[in-house]
């Protein structure tokens, strides 16, 4: 049986393009979450007035591999020290916030915070309830698949799947 994680970790199209190389994750959707407004658009998001956060919504087999180290490759592969800000992407939607479904949930989203937090120092990444995931547009689906040499996939995303490959190597799938 499938289970989810949603996360927002700076620009969607990062999380996506590395848990996509994970072992055991079936599908990963870029979406949003954590806003006031039903059925955002990307254009309104990129204002930062809907609250929304730009997050994936990963689905793995937890038989293959736990939420524990879904989130030990969340807490790799993003800055969870700097607040509503990635790199150059700034603003309130590209905020650290893991969302949890279930108690349990919550539960391994604490204990990795705690885990990680003798790495990182201050941690700004928030722990909330998930309330709505909305699907972004098909577009930003399988972006750095589809766009490997833009600028912004060589100087942003490659970093991080590099740092996912070496850090992560015994979890990702055949193929990666």
């Amino acid at each position: 049986m499938m289970e989810s994680a949603v996360l927002a970790g700076g620009c969607f199209w990062c999380l996506e393009a590395a848990y996509d190389e994970l072992n055991g994750v079936r599908n990963v959707q870029s979406g949003y979450a954590g806003g006031h407004l039903d059925n955002p658009s990307y254009k309104q998001v990129c204002t930062g007035t809907t609250g929304h956060a730009e997050v994936v919504k990963v689905e793995y087999d937890p038989a293959v591999i736990s939420y524990a180290d879904i989130l030990r490759v969340f807490f790799t592969i993003h800055d969870p020290t700097t607040l509503n800000r990635q790199g150059n992407d700034i603003g309130t939607q590209y905020r650290s916030v893991i969302y949890y479904e279930t108690p349990e949930q919550k539960a391994a989203a604490e204990a990795a915070l705690a885990e990680f937090t003798p790495v990182w120092g201050q941690i700004v990444t928030e722990i909330a309830p998930l309330s709505t995931f909305w699907p972004a547009e098909p577009e930003h689906e399988d972006y750095f698949v589809n766009n490997p040499w833009s600028g912004y996939c060589q100087a942003v995303i490659a970093p991080k799947i590099a740092k996912l490959r070496k850090s992560f190597r015994d979890r990702l799938k055949k193929a990666a």
